[in-house]
C-alpha cells in the first residue's frame, strides 16, 4: 500500500498515542475528522494498522528480568510425523514467558525474548520447559542489564 505524507503523519501520531481522538488527529493532519476517520479505517482495512494495545512495562508487574535465549533445534528426524521445527513452533506459542520468538539464520535456529520475575523463575523456565522440549538441542542466554532504547514504533 502506498502511504502519503498524511498517512505517515497519522501513523506516527497513533504510534505515540493509540487513544488519540480523531479531532486531535485531524488538527495535526490538517484534515476534517471524517476525512481522518476514513484514512485510519483504510489503514486498518489494509492491515497497516494491525491492532491497538496497552503497553505494560514488565517491571511494573513483577517481571524484572529479561533474557534473550538463542535456541538450536535437533536436526530433522527420520519420523515424518515428528518435525522438530513444527513441534517447537507450536510449543513456543503456549509458553507465557516467551513474548517474542524469531527464526534466525546462522548457527542458532530461534531467538526468544523471555520475561521472568527473577533468576529462579528463569531457571525453572529453562530446566522445566525449554530444555525439556524434545526438539531443543542447545540454548545460550544473554540477560538484559540496561535498556538503552525500547520502542514499539516503526519508522514511518
Amino acid at each position: 500500500m502506498e502511504l502519503d505524507a498524511i498517512d505517515r503523519r497519522l501513523l506516527r501520531a497513533l504510534q505515540q498515542d493509540g487513544r488519540v481522538t480523531y479531532d486531535a488527529l485531524a488538527s495535526e493532519a490538517g484534515l476534517s475528522s471524517s476525512a481522518v476517520l476514513r484514512r485510519v479505517r483504510r489503514l486498518e482495512d489494509a492491515g497497516v494498522i494491525a491492532s491497538y494495545v496497552a503497553l505494560v512495562p514488565p517491571e511494573r508487574i513483577g517481571l524484572g528480568l529479561t533474557a534473550y535465549i538463542n535456541v538450536r533445534l535437533e536436526k530433522q528426524t527420520d519420523n515424518p510425523l515428528r518435525n522438530p521445527r513444527d513441534l517447537f513452533r507450536a510449543a513456543v506459542q503456549t509458553w507465557p514467558e516467551v513474548v517474542e520468538c524469531a527464526a534466525l539464520t546462522g548457527e542458532m535456529d530461534y531467538l526468544l525474548r523471555v520475561l521472568v520475575q527473577d533468576m529462579q523463575h528463569y531457571a525453572r523456565f529453562i530446566s522445566d520447559t525449554l530444555l525439556m522440549h524434545p526438539s531443543v538441542q542447545d540454548c545460550k542466554t544473554s540477560f538484559v542489564l540496561e535498556r538503552l532504547k525500547n520502542t514499539t514504533a516503526v519508522p514511518v
